[in-house]
């Protein structure tokens, strides 16, 4: 039902921040691993587990989020979804061993993955047609933002308090999500009550994507194909994706309905928010490693330097509804994200061992402002030919595209990575040699300052040989991390052509019911 006045504003806050607390505990949990290894007594291996289970579980609900929420209830489904996740959040901050925590954050991915699709939903209904476009860029606020805050709050969290405040701090939220939603949202009835429920569909498609997302997670750190439970996990991925496809296509009321990739805008803006989250959880993910790694930087401090291009997203977002609203077409403003994204992307590809925080300032706005460009307009194409029950389920579909977007590029860059630190270093190697003046004039100097502080000739030769090593790596990942920028703007420019497939009106048709 459409709102109005005072109402309409309330619920869209509402929704808003009952989906914040999913997409912040995306990014929040990873600036406390190391306190939680110490607290907990794991390896960072083992840790790892714990930012993997929220995954798999958020990626395993969210394609069944749209179907749940027609079988109980859009509202019933939402607010079920925010409790559970305040609860396991308490569950996860009062963990005390590894097993427990990685259980809680399981349970708290689930509920998490209930959280998306529904609230987008909620806001599309009660907003007018005509505004749709204004609708989904406020949502596009938090999709955007949450993942690019969490680090700064996660940094000032475990700073000046400890890891399990990152989880408590879900509470306070949650309620006052829990008491707005109870207040102002209205009953959204079940569409499909008499339904059969698929459970074998449910089972084909928790183990195909859990299955799947645990190999891009893993896969790095375990050597791909090497180690026996990877190859396993792939082929169980592919086996039961086959079979879920199969069994979808063949029966009356599937989880998930395929034939709303009939759309074409739909089908290919499955791809387009494929491309846009490998394009905004690689670079997400890279920058901090990046800051920490070569240049020293603290986490607070990382994350403060991502804060600016959080507000450019907050500020650009209500323009970009704007620009929809008055019929500027999607495609061209998505083309000019794209495009600002490479920008972005060649800027930070110029870095130096040199760089400071203030070299990041400009670079980052740039990438807020094409992130606001690409999140509304194409969520705003890949919906706008569903209707009906289909928004539930291609909502649901879309965010899991973006969300698997995210672990693919993840796993795809650091694979990149490795492979450039492995060429760049043996391209590096070839200069350390005596007919090298540079080398041998570098040399000179470290090791002449190690012998005027009282160091022997062999100590001296030895730790001036290691500094070099060090110089050099530190020099090999910079220029590794800089052609992995370059690697993902090109790639998302070489996305521009797709977004020409799909249908091109000056006024998209908006939905219904909503994502």
């Amino acid at each position: 039902m459409v709102e109005t006045g005072a109402r309409k504003w309330i619920v869209t806050i509402t929704v808003i921040l009952a989906a914040l607390l999913e997409l912040i505990d995306v990014t929040i949990v990873n600036v406390s691993i190391p306190q939680i290894m110490g607290n907990l007594g794991a390896t960072l291996d083992e840790v790892g587990w714990v930012v993997t289970s929220y995954t798999v579980a958020n990626v395993v609900i969210l394609p069944m989020s749209g179907w749940i929420g027609n079988k109980f209830g859009r509202k019933q489904y939402f607010l079920f979804s925010i409790v559970a996740f305040v609860i396991a959040s308490f569950f996860c901050g009062h963990a005390h061993t590894l097993t427990e925590l990685v259980v809680f954050r399981i349970l708290q991915g689930l509920a998490g993955g209930g959280l998306l699709s529904p609230a987008q939903a909620i806001l599309i209904e009660s907003w007018p047609p005509a505004e749709i476009g204004m609708a989904t860029a406020l949502f596009g606020l938090g999709a955007v933002f949450g993942p690019t805050v969490g680090p700064t709050i996660g940094g000032f969290i475990t700073d000046h308090f400890s890891w399990p405040w990152i989880f408590y701090v879900n509470i306070p939220v949650g309620a006052i999500a829990v008491f707005l939603v109870t207040t102002f949202i209205r009953d959204t009835p079940p569409t499909s009550r008499g339904d059969k429920i698929d459970w074998w569909g449910i089972v084909f498609l928790a183990v195909a994507i859990g299955s799947l997302q645990v190999v891009l997670e893993r896969g790095e750190s375990e050597d791909w194909f090497h180690t026996t439970y990877i190859v396993l996990l792939t082929v169980s991925a592919f086996l039961f994706i086959i079979s879920f496809i199969w069994r979808e296509l063949r029966i009356e009321y599937p989880v998930v309905n395929f034939g709303i990739l009939q759309h074409r805008s739909f089908a290919i803006g499955m791809f387009t928010s494929f491309m846009l989250g490998f394009a905004m959880y690689v670079s997400v993910f890279v920058f901090p490693v990046f800051c920490q790694t070569i240049l020293g930087f603290s986490a607070l401090q990382t994350g403060e330097i991502l804060f600016p291009g959080g507000i450019a997203t907050i500020c650009m977002m209500p323009f970009v509804g704007t620009m929809l609203k008055r019929g500027v077409p999607a495609q061209l403003l998505s083309t000019a994200g794209m495009i600002l994204f490479f920008v972005f992307s060649y800027l930070m590809a110029s870095s130096n061992i040199f760089s400071g925080t203030e070299n990041f300032f400009w670079p980052l706005v740039v990438r807020g402002i094409g992130m606001s460009l690409l999140f509304v307009p194409l969520t705003t194409l890949a919906v706008q030919d569903l209707r009906g029950k289909e928004i539930g389920q291609g909502t649901g579909l879309n965010n899991m595209m973006r969300q698997l977007g995210g672990s693919f590029g993840i796993a795809i860059s650091t694979v990149f990575l490795n492979s450039r630190i492995a060429q760049h270093r043996n391209m590096l190697i070839d200069h350390i040699s005596n007919y090298n003046d540079a080398f041998t004039q570098k040399y000179n100097i470290i090791y002449n300052g190690f012998l005027a502080k009282g160091f022997s000739i062999n100590v001296a030769k030895e730790m001036a040989l290691k500094a070099i090593d060090g110089n050099m790596m530190k020099q090999t990942l910079l220029l590794s991390y800089n052609d992995v920028y370059l690697f993902v703007g090109t790639f998302l420019l070489c996305c521009i052509p797709f977004l020409y497939l799909q249908k091109f009106k000056k006024r998209p048709a908006s939905p219904t019911l909503g994502h």
